[in-house]
């Protein structure tokens, strides 16, 4: 195995790790995404559940992660871990994904989510107040630059700037705005259960868990009020959830700086998922008993947060939403720049990725990675879907977010898989830290996950599908790169 990370300076310490899993977690989805998943599922019983099972494979990923993080405690985590445990190839088809897809376009949707929301406060700031119109590329397709998508690119480059400056300036700046989103999630919650609380909704949400109630279909002729429509609309209704819970990994592409590493990235992932996790499923409790249920379902632009705030404080809900999206988006961006910087890096110095991006700059930092990530984050800004039906426009990073859920847990699936054969093929390795209920909890993990995909892939094939064809674009491009290195 090679050391890559020999460069870096070991600048972060448990809490700064912790809050680099907690802040790359939290950012607007958990302020949306129960509103389509209470469509789906029909009762507020299996909302609640439907976050829980969320959690839990969350924590089951993380506490599995960390025995492979204190093994190879380097620059690149997940990246290293596939190509140590599976081979080279696994590696660069994950690393290929997460540049196109995961990473950046994550970036740049919540680039746009806090550009979007800073509109609310300054209404020039808006998706159709347009520098550059729409430019149609096809009939599906269009390129343009508003306000809003012009906010998102400043704040990619400057996050790339200071990111660029050194590890001291992106752990300021993470730390800072993950303690401050913490609060305010935690403060959101206090205010919706002792302030907003509705006797109505309670009666009506907890007075009746489990019964489905205004639910959607999940495809023509299946919803929640059959077992089998439940089990299918509990694994569907995982897009939004996983999403909002993704991201706890990127800590281990920072291994690299992490202080104490076979100590402090299996903690940090432990401790950050778990405050996430518990914080969610307060949150919902929050909307539950505060909004019945079609409220929630039927929440504006399904901002679930706002309208919960905006009952308790009419005319000052949409501001102290739109305040705390911002902080929290900002964070968010902040933590997913710093880190996926470090996984091209590691693919550069295996010759699988821009040359460059494999050089550390005079703050020892991978300069050229974030410059080279930047790029393509704030390109994938511009594009937007068009609907030739209502002549109505879309971003194409929201199709993108569709895509990440199915690409992101094959991954995750592969990596934890991991854990088991390189218990088989290395069982004499150091591991300062094992998994956490092996081989059970791993177990449990890959078969949650691999049912939600196996579902996703019949029931949501438009939306799953294109994940995989990115995921198998990459092998033409391996080919082409491992041919380039034998020569």
């Amino acid at each position: 195995m090679s050391t890559h990370d020999t460069e870096f300076k070991r600048g972060l310490g448990l809490y700064d790790s912790t809050m680099m899993v907690a802040g790359s977690m939290i950012g607007s989805g958990i302020f949306i995404v129960s509103a389509d998943m209470a469509r789906l599922l029909g009762s507020p019983g299996w909302l609640l559940l439907a976050w829980l099972l969320t959690g839990l494979l969350t924590m089951f990923g993380a506490l599995s992660y960390g025995e492979l993080a204190s093994m190879m405690p380097r620059a690149g985590g997940q990246y290293v871990y596939l190509r140590e445990a599976l081979s080279p190839l696994f590696g660069f088809l994950y690393g290929w994904t997460l540049f196109l897809v995961i990473q950046t376009g994550t970036i740049a949707a919540v680039g746009v989510a806090f550009g979007r929301f800073l509109g609310l406060m300054w209404p020039a700031i808006s998706e159709t107040n347009y520098i550059i119109p729409p430019l149609h590329i096809s009939e599906g397709y269009a390129l343009s630059l508003s306000t809003a998508q012009l906010t998102a690119i400043i704040c990619i480059v400057f996050l790339t700037w200071t990111n660029s400056r050194g590890v001291e300036y992106g752990k300021i700046v993470q730390n800072v705005f993950t303690t401050s989103k913490l609060g305010t999630l935690f403060g959101i919650i206090l205010i919706g259960i002792f302030l907003g609380w509705n006797k109505d909704a309670v009666a009506q949400n907890f007075g009746d868990l489990w019964t489905p109630r205004g639910y959607d279909q999940i495809v023509p002729g299946l919803t929640a009020i059959t077992s089998f429509g439940l089990f299918v609309g509990l694994c569907v209704s995982q897009t939004g959830s996983l999403f909002s819970s993704d991201a706890w990994n990127n800590i281990t592409f920072t291994a690299g700086e992490v202080k104490e590493p076979h100590r402090n990235i299996p903690l940090s992932l432990a401790f950050g998922t778990g405050i996430v996790t518990a914080l969610y499923l307060l949150c919902n409790v929050a909307y539950l008993v505060a909004l019945p249920l079609n409220e929630i379902q039927q929440a504006p632009a399904d901002r679930v947060a706002t309208a919960m705030l905006q009952k308790i404080f009419p005319g000052l809900g949409v501001m102290i939403m739109a305040v705390a999206i911002m902080v929290s988006t900002f964070g968010c961006m902040n933590g997913l720049i710093l880190s996926g910087a470090r996984a091209y890096y590691a693919m550069a110095k295996d010759k699988l990725f821009f040359d460059r991006a494999g050089e550390l700059n005079k703050a020892s930092v991978p300069g050229w990675a974030l410059l080279i990530q930047g790029i393509w984050a704030a390109f994938l800004v511009l594009p937007r879907t068009f609907n030739p039906a209502t002549s109505s426009y879309g971003n194409l990073y929201s199709n993108l977010l569709d895509w990440v859920v199915s690409a992101a847990l094959i991954f995750y699936i592969l990596t934890i898989g991991a854990i088991i054969r390189l218990r088989q093929t290395q069982p004499n390795a150091e591991r300062p830290y094992k998994a956490f209920g092996y081989p059970f909890i791993p177990l449990l993990y890959i078969v949650g996950a691999t049912a939600i995909l196996v579902v996703l892939l019949i029931y949501r094939t438009s939306t799953t599908a294109p994940g995989l064809i990115i995921v198998l674009l990459g092998l033409p491009v391996y080919a082409l790169l491992a041919k380039r290195i034998r020569g």
